[in-house]
């Protein structure tokens, strides 16, 4: 009874001890810090798969591109980034709405300028949203479908599928 009495008054002079993990709640790691990975990644055949209307969330699918683009070290004769437009994003690439995405069209086409990214837009989806080929920006290519397009791209040319 006595070793059952002591050793509930241990326990709780332990629980209630302040150790290094709970005196500074600030940081509570109880598995330590993550450890960083130094890989050094070679460039590689990769196509987006992209139908993103919110301008804010476009952009950053931009910014994965472009430090992906950065990783690879805009190598234009290994690397290959293909963004496939087949959504509501179709309107910021409309000449017709350059007023209002001008901003972020400057950055798109600007990506095609630092290596090897391009930018391919299905045809149906932008006739379903009331473009032709002739109603967007010169730095898009128009491919038939988008589907297919990402299909011949893995396919044929080795492509890894990005969403």
């Amino acid at each position: 009874m006595r070793s059952v009495g002591r050793f509930l008054i241990a326990a709780i002079l332990i629980a209630l001890s302040p150790t290094p993990a709970l005196a500074d709640q600030s940081r509570v790691a109880p598995w330590g810090p993550a450890s960083a990975d130094p890989i050094e990644y070679a460039p590689q055949k990769v196509v987006y798969d992209v139908a993103e209307g919110d301008p804010a969330r476009f952009e950053r699918i931009l910014d994965r591109v472009s430090f992906l683009n950065n990783v690879y070290e805009a190598d234009p004769f290994e690397a290959s980034i293909v963004l496939v437009l087949h959504g509501d994003e179709i309107r910021f690439f409309g000449i017709e709405n350059y007023g209002e995405y001008g901003e972020l069209m400057r950055r798109a086409q600007s990506l095609t300028l630092a290596g090897p990214i391009e930018f391919r837009m299905c045809r149906v989806a932008a006739h379903e949203r009331g473009f032709d080929p002739e109603d967007i920006h010169g730095f898009v290519r128009i491919v038939p479908m988008a589907d297919a397009e990402i299909i011949r791209l893995q396919q044929e040319e080795g492509h890894v599928f990005m969403r």
